[in-house]
């Protein structure tokens, strides 16, 4: 089993600061559970910037960042399977690995050991599949048992990939991998719903400021298409839109400081949806000064 300590919290609650702060005080190592860290190149838009920390929270080791390139479809299982590999290489650094993020499928995959599976395109059954109409799809899908997505009949293309895991699930059953087991002290950093609001305001003004919309431009001019970045989240999907002359200026900003603000609340509904499960959360009040949240997350971990 490997100990771990988890800091989460919404969107501009301050997360990577205070885990940073923590890992330097207990030779710890970052593992990011961000689903667009990941990418190489997307680092105004996902946060990863690190010019506010000090020379000795940039040293701290972390995993996770700038581990593939954008155009690649990264998803919960492949992170399972990453963070499966880093656990014992911290432990073996005799450090204590400190999960920090808010992509709270990413957190209660690792935490609640969902049982996941990598699943191969299958160039025969999509061809196969390629003329039934919709209905014949659904038909088929509900063939295998209830519907655990309901936006898996949304389109063919999802109707057909759902199909396609629910065969291969059958052909291989028992054969799926297996995420070790973490015992987590978990730490969430709460605002109230006003305070939240307005730091996520400032924080767009200020990557807006710092050059997201440039990093954007980048994307594009490396290969990546408009819609390959609307996939990336909220910042990329409407400054492409504005790149692409979608929208104007100022509607692209209020658009989107709205749907960061409503992202928020839904991570907040998802830590709540986790508690409910059974994972239990410490939660400190983000208004505390770095020095009191350190201090009351260091009183309550095992002696």
């Amino acid at each position: 089993m490997f100990h771990v300590i988890t800091i989460l919290g919404p969107t501009a609650s301050g997360k990577t600061a205070l885990a940073c702060r923590l890992a330097a005080l207990l030779d710890g190592e970052i593992i990011s559970a961000d689903s667009r860290q990941v990418y190489r190149g997307m680092t105004i838009g996902t946060g990863k910037d690190l010019d506010d920390f000090t020379v000795e929270e940039k040293k701290i080791p972390y995993h996770l960042i700038d581990i593939v390139d954008p155009g690649y479809e990264f998803n919960v299982f492949e992170f399972q399977q990453r963070v499966a590999e880093v656990l014992p290489l911290i432990e073996s650094n005799n450090h204590i690995p400190i999960v920090c993020g808010g992509s709270g499928m990413y957190l209660d995959a690792i935490l609640r050991r969902y049982e996941l599976v990598r699943v191969p395109e299958n160039k025969m059954l999509r061809q196969l599949l390629s003329d039934y109409p919709q209905e014949k799809l659904v038909r088929k899908l509900k063939s295998y048992g209830p519907l655990h997505n309901t936006t898996d009949v949304t389109s063919n293309e999802r109707l057909i990939r759902a199909i396609e895991i629910a065969e291969y699930q059958l052909s291989h059953q028992g054969n799926n991998f297996e995420m070790p087991l973490i015992s987590s002290v978990n730490f969430g950093i709460r605002f109230e719903r006003d305070e939240i609001k307005r730091r996520i305001t400032q924080r767009l003004q200020e990557r807006l400021e710092n050059g997201m919309i440039q990093e954007v431009e980048s994307l594009l001019g490396g290969g990546l298409t408009p819609d390959q970045l609307k996939f990336y989240g909220l910042e990329y999907r409407f400054v492409t839109q504005y790149l692409e002359q979608e929208l104007s200026y100022d509607s692209m900003i209020n658009l989107l400081n709205m749907a960061i603000h409503q992202f928020a609340k839904r991570q907040m509904t998802w830590f709540r949806r986790m508690e409910k499960s059974g994972v239990r959360i410490h939660w400190v009040d983000g208004k505390l000064e770095m020095e009191s949240k350190l201090s009351a997350i260091i009183s309550m971990l095992p002696k």
